[in-house]
């Protein structure tokens, strides 16, 4: 027995999408890369969300098996929406999975986590035979922070002592993240905050010194992971 209404009513984007035409272009690339028996890790973000509607045509025209694996509720109602079956990583392991980010360095570090999926995020990237990160070309910067902070996922009872050792790592600001459409901080889909940090300096042993903070549960910053760019 299933129920009669959908969660997902209408599918659409919550706000305007930037850089339309590149990112649609970039979500058809990524689509013909799926074959059939895939298991897919989906990300987070705008380019995700255009990225699965281009293999769900793929998936209907062509009859193809495709299972996902997302990092967001959003994008799992998304994907239940479109008839993707939907696993989890206790479920199923990902062949390969795709993601977008807010920068990318010339050694393909990134920041992400505008969306705060960044630990499922994190886990799918460790996780994945293959992973694709899926840019516009405003996403492109010379080091990280260039742009936007780093989020940083934080056990609530640790925000202050958090906080503490962020500025003695040199952090110029580090602010709670706060909710746009309820009262009070944003709440991850673990049960966290998020303190947006920024830096001047970032260097290749950066994201192991702020995952050695006691309270940190993960970051957005990503050094040394094996990605492909698409954009």
């Amino acid at each position: 027995m299933y129920w009669n209404e959908k969660i997902v009513q209408k599918l659409e984007w919550n706000g305007e999408i930037s850089n339309l035409e590149e990112k649609q272009a970039i979500a058809e690339k990524i689509s013909k890369i799926a074959k059939d028996g895939d298991v897919i890790g989906v990300g987070s973000g705008s380019t995700s969300f255009l990225a699965v509607q281009a293999i769900a045509k793929r998936v209907k025209e062509e009859n193809l098996k495709i299972r996902v694996i997302p990092t967001s509720r959003e994008l799992g109602m998304v994907c239940n929406y479109l008839g993707l079956p939907v696993e989890t990583l206790v479920t199923a392991k990902p062949d390969w999975c795709f993601d977008g980010a807010d920068e990318v360095t010339p050694q393909k570090w990134l920041v992400k986590g505008r969306g705060a999926a960044m630990f499922r995020e994190k886990l799918l990237i460790a996780n994945s035979k293959k992973s694709y990160i899926l840019v516009d070309k405003s996403k492109f910067v010379s080091k990280p922070c260039e742009k936007f902070p780093i989020p940083i996922e934080v056990f609530p009872d640790a925000l202050y002592a958090v906080k503490e050792k962020l500025f003695e790592l040199g952090a110029t600001s580090a602010e709670l993240r706060l909710a746009k459409k309820k009262d009070g901080p944003v709440i991850t889909e673990n049960g966290n905050l998020i303190v947006d940090a920024k830096f001047e300096n970032v260097d290749e042993t950066f994201e192991t010194k702020l995952k050695n903070i006691v309270g940190v549960i993960e970051t957005g910053l990503f050094i040394g992971y094996d990605v492909e760019v698409i954009s």
